[in-house]
């Protein structure tokens, strides 16, 4: 009877210990997704600036050549 008793605790323990690594694991992989959408948006917004800095510099050119 103390053997099954310990078997199901370690059953349990084992279930247990898998749920927290599998929401570990979800954790991580949730603050990943999260980084990369930040630094995605980042470098949009600085591809964005720069071209709309090169257009307004060559509209200048061009405007000022005339």
């Amino acid at each position: 009877m103390l053997v099954r008793k310990e078997q199901d605790l370690n059953t349990i323990q084992t279930e247990v210990f898998d749920l927290l690594v599998g929401y570990q694991e979800e954790e991580q992989l949730s603050k990943k997704k999260v980084a990369s959408r930040r630094s995605l948006r980042a470098r949009r917004a600085i591809e964005k600036h720069f071209e709309e800095k090169k257009l307004h510099d060559d509209i200048d050119e061009l405007w000022f050549n005339e």
